[in-house]
């Protein structure tokens, strides 16, 4: 009996191919146009690190009091005052502080021109707290921090750039007029959006090139790639020493805290810590600390582009317009056969019979809005740009997960749409339409 209702939906549609088309054109416009947004909202708006996610935090300490606040938050950084102080309580089973370089890359060959390569200056803990994986060797250690050794990790991109690919653990790069030996190659790593660095504003930047030991970094006086942010409470100084000892915030710290025990002893030493620097003069207003794991943190700084929300919000509205146009046509489709209704229930046929037809009348409707849907879908990726920021738009993919869902909305979509239209037309007379005919 499927297999006759499909046929009789099929010579249905040909009756009226006008009709038809303009129901297939509103499904397919309409799941176009949502599962485009959906898209770049699921890009932007995933859990980077879901392994981590809840033992990943951000510790903050307010330097600037309640008069410099903004809504009576502590800046998004830390002091390299603060930073280091936590570095070295060693509270958290792994910690790490980070700040962004740009160096410049000096190739081998003298026929190639330097080049701008970015990363980050971080220390030890940075690999195994995020997962970062590796094609050969591995992250520096501890003894390398605190020794202040010229080593790096590069990225794949860069080791194929550089070295064709192989294996460069052991070999000498040389940046920024520094030569500094590669100890490992991070495989594709990209975590979006980079929950870790959302201090400078790179959520959705390039992917990170290498990576130095922050101790060396600070040593040999290389300064931040990012923001540094000196608010109300001073200027950043005539010099390196004055820089460091300052109050601009600059370095984003990370510690990992594996359970609730810990999280709240973690809490009580940044408030001991805090009213330390008020006894010692440093502060003069009372602790107001912070510390986020990294979903909280993505919510407090508003990771997800606003116009990701607004869009996917307008095309459901549209798909919805679209349905309900979708409502009107089917209506008027059915109703228009019920003279055949009324002689299908007279010769037997149960409402549940005109139900089955009438429905897989309407998930064929929904199979062909799906296939076009999904050629729109495929178009409408081209234009994000027009939309989005590029480093934004280029994150949406039409994957097979995003096949599978664009034909599920159409096809479900469809059928819900034609409940009503196909209840209205099993409510025929027959013997009404039987007279009346």
């Amino acid at each position: 009996m499927f297999i006759h209702n499909l046929r009789l939906g099929a010579a249905s549609l040909r009756r009226n191919v006008l009709l038809t088309a303009l129901m297939v054109m509103s499904i397919g416009f309409g799941v176009a146009a949502s599962m485009v947004t959906f898209a770049v909202f699921r890009a932007v708006s995933g859990d980077p690190i879901p392994q981590k996610s809840s033992t990943l935090f951000v510790p903050l300490i307010d330097n600037r009091g309640p008069e410099y606040n903004r809504h009576g938050e502590p800046p998004s950084a830390l002091t390299y005052t603060d930073a280091m102080a936590l570095m070295r309580a060693h509270k958290a089973a792994r910690q790490t502080m980070l700040f962004p370089v740009g160096l410049s890359v000096m190739p081998d060959d003298p026929h190639h021109m330097p080049f701008k390569a970015e990363g980050y200056a971080t220390y030890s803990d940075f690999f195994t707290m995020f997962d970062v994986p590796f094609q050969y060797g591995s992250g520096w250690g501890s003894a390398q921090d605190d020794a202040r050794e010229a080593v790096i990790v590069i990225s794949r991109a860069l080791n194929q750039k550089l070295f064709g690919g192989a294996n460069s653990v052991g070999r000498e790069i040389t940046l920024d007029d520094r030569h500094y030996r590669i100890v490992g190659v991070t495989d594709n790593w990209d975590p979006k959006p980079r929950f870790f660095d959302i201090f400078d504003d790179k959520l959705f930047a390039d992917p990170s090139q290498l990576y130095i030991p922050f101790t060396y970094a600070v040593a040999q006086h290389i300064d931040t790639y990012g923001n540094n942010n000196c608010g109300s409470v001073g200027k950043r100084g005539d010099s390196w020493d004055s820089w460091l000892q300052g109050e601009c915030v600059w370095i984003s710290p990370w510690v990992e805290l594996q359970d609730a025990a810990q999280v709240l002893a973690y809490r009580q030493f940044l408030d001991g810590y805090a009213r330390e620097q008020r006894d010692a003069g440093r502060f003069n207003w009372a602790p107001n600390n912070r510390l986020r794991d990294v979903r909280e943190w993505l919510d407090y700084q508003h990771a997800v582009p606003p116009e990701s929300r607004i869009s996917l919000t307008l095309s459901l509205g549209f798909l919805v317009i679209c349905l309900v146009n979708t409502v009107g046509l089917l209506l008027a489709k059915f109703m228009r056969r019920a003279p055949e209704i009324g002689v299908r229930r007279a010769l037997g046929a149960s409402r549940a019979d005109i139900y089955r037809q009438f429905l897989a009348e309407a998930a064929m409707v929904g199979l062909a809005g799906g296939v076009l849907g999904l050629a729109l879908t495929a178009t409408g990726m081209l234009g994000l740009g027009l939309v989005f920021q590029p480093q934004i738009a280029r994150l949406a993919q039409l994957d097979a997960s995003l096949v599978l869902l664009t034909m599920l909305v159409a096809i479900s979509a469809t059928v819900i749409a034609a409940f009503y239209p196909t209840w209205r037309a099993a409510q025929v007379q027959p013997a009404w339409q039987l007279k009346s005919n």
